[in-house]
């Protein structure tokens, strides 16, 4: 039946695709569908994106795992959103246009600036692709009962192959309603489920953790602080650090930040925005009551055994739910609740590859000295997303057999320590110099490289990319305390190095276009 169910998908979502994309060389249908998307379904749009399978399956897996710890880290993600929502959102929409280079070179147009701001966008991205790709296999494999390497290598080829599709027939428009259908079946069938496990406890959440803590094999410090970060010399600041990597980094990730300009104005944004915040905040309560049914149900030490990091949670406590009697209405959720994670997959991986695809395209290879017509440029983006999504199934072909988790910690750092620095500096800060741009997004990168090599997450410890190795000098698991003050640092140090004169002049060059990137009191076109 599951088999049948991900088909189905898979032909319907590629149909949507063919029918809602761009049917002629038009720039802003490709990019941002005209923006014809009302509030409702952008915002479902927006945290469809936003909820990628990496966050339900590693999350729900945290919360199983490490309780109190990964609803914490759960919630952070919504407030994440709820950042972007009342800071970044309409600043962002009014001074972009299609991707975080238009934003960042509004003030300081120049190819450096999009070029960066491309490299930027592929190295925060790439990973996070990588990582639900590599996934795909194994997901698929749990599901439908085969062990052989040789198909799960076929299902990323093939599962990779669907979503250049999407990205490079579909469009703006036509990932979106992917995203929105992925959403819709994903809280639909994760509420339904909550719903059973918490019927299954007399509909008290109450006694659902008293169960999950004695099925935990840990007692009560399951449900409470410092219990995913024990291994750490410092479990609290770890902490710490991962929840502000998650708040400043995960909304400000480019895939995010691309669906504010979809919006057709900034009140828009805002209507849009105040969708997606109650579907992220839905989605943490339902994942946290599956993840603790999960442990309730079957066991703290079942979960492990699945998979060390508890990527199988969420099926897990889903198919839990049931009892060990399961109806045929049981039967079909389950099978929807299998198909939303297969739905997830396909349209996370394509939002992210649209994302790389229109900033090479529109940052790289249409900025240059000679105009590039309308035409071509959707004809590089296409190709760009080929090449992007061919590089994306190469390397998690290769990468599949490794603990990734440290590539989806890089790409949440790398929001955290560049992107969003640079955002907030170059939306708000009227001396900030091109200098300061680039110093920002390169030293961010570079000081979470850095950082990153040195995390348990690379070496040191039996679940790290390298087990054999270590290499292990940073004490915390992820570099946002330390990395997220250096990219701001790294910002006003370039800005300082420009000199008074160059940041009068970008002062004088902000207060021209501050009307509109604060208030859109003008609208200038590329």
């Amino acid at each position: 039946m599951s088999l049948v169910a991900f088909t189905t998908v898979a032909t319907i979502t590629l149909l949507l695709c063919v029918m809602t994309g761009p049917d002629r060389d038009d720039l802003d249908e490709f990019y941002t569908g005209y923006g014809s998307l009302s509030p409702l379904r952008n915002g479902l749009a927006i945290a469809g994106d936003y909820i990628s399978a990496a966050t339900v399956l590693g999350t729900g897996g945290v919360i199983a795992l490490a309780g109190y710890d990964g609803v914490v880290l759960a919630l952070s993600t919504a407030l994440s959103l709820m950042l972007l929502m009342f800071l970044l959102a309409e600043p962002l929409r009014n001074a972009g246009r299609f991707t975080m280079g238009d934003a960042l070179a509004r003030r300081m147009p120049g190819r450096a600036v999009r070029i960066t701001a491309c490299a930027t966008t592929i190295a925060a991205l790439l990973p996070l692709m990588l990582v639900q790709l590599a996934g795909t296999g194994d997901l698929l494999a749990f599901i439908l009962g085969f062990s052989s390497d040789a198909l799960k290598t076929g299902c990323i080829v093939g599962i990779g192959a669907l979503m250049i599709s999407y990205a490079a027939i579909g469009g703006m428009k036509g990932t979106a309603l992917i995203q929105i259908m992925k959403i819709v079946m994903l809280l639909g069938s994760g509420t339904l489920v909550a719903a059973l496990i918490l019927s299954r406890f007399g509909w008290d959440p109450g006694a659902l953790f008293a169960a999950a803590s004695n099925n935990s094999g840990v007692g009560p410090a399951f449900l409470h602080s410092g219990l995913e970060f024990t291994g750490g010399s410092y479990p609290r600041l770890d902490m710490v650090s991962s929840e502000l990597t998650i708040v400043v980094g995960g909304a400000c990730l480019p895939h995010i930040t691309m669906r504010m300009y979809t919006a057709g104005s900034a009140r828009q944004v805002r209507r849009s925005l105040s969708w997606a915040v109650p579907c992220v905040a839905l989605f943490v309560l339902v994942i946290t009551v599956v993840g603790f049914g999960a442990t309730a149900l079957i066991g703290r030490a079942a979960i492990a055994g699945a998979d060390p990091q508890g990527n199988t949670a969420y099926l897990l406590g889903s198919r839990a739910a049931f009892g060990p009697d399961v109806s045929t209405a049981e039967a079909f959720l389950f099978t929807t609740v299998t198909a939303a994670i297969f739905l997830t997959l396909l349209a996370s991986v394509a939002g992210m590859i649209l994302a790389c695809a229109n900033s090479l395209a529109h940052d790289v290879f249409a900025s240059g000295t000679r105009p590039t017509s309308p035409r071509r440029e959707m004809t590089l983006a296409r190709l760009s997303a080929l090449a992007v999504g061919v590089t994306a199934i190469l390397l998690a072909t290769l990468v599949q057999h490794t603990n990734l988790q440290a590539l989806v910690t890089l790409s949440f750092c790398l929001g955290a320590s560049a992107i969003a620095p640079a955002l907030v500096y170059g939306l708000f800060w009227r001396r900030y110099t091109r200098t300061g741009l680039l110093a920002t997004l390169i030293g961010g990168t570079v000081s979470v490289l850095v950082l990153m090599t040195g995390t348990n997450l690379v070496s040191g410890s039996p679940f790290s990319a390298f087990p054999d190795a270590d290499f292990n000098w940073y004490p915390f698991t992820t570099t946002g305390l330390v990395s997220v003050p250096l990219g701001f640092a790294f910002g006003w140090l370039g800005t300082i190095a420009s000199g008074h004169r160059k940041a009068e002049e970008q002062r004088h060059q902000y207060e021209a276009v501050e009307g509109w990137i604060l208030a859109g009191a003008v609208r200038r076109s590329e």
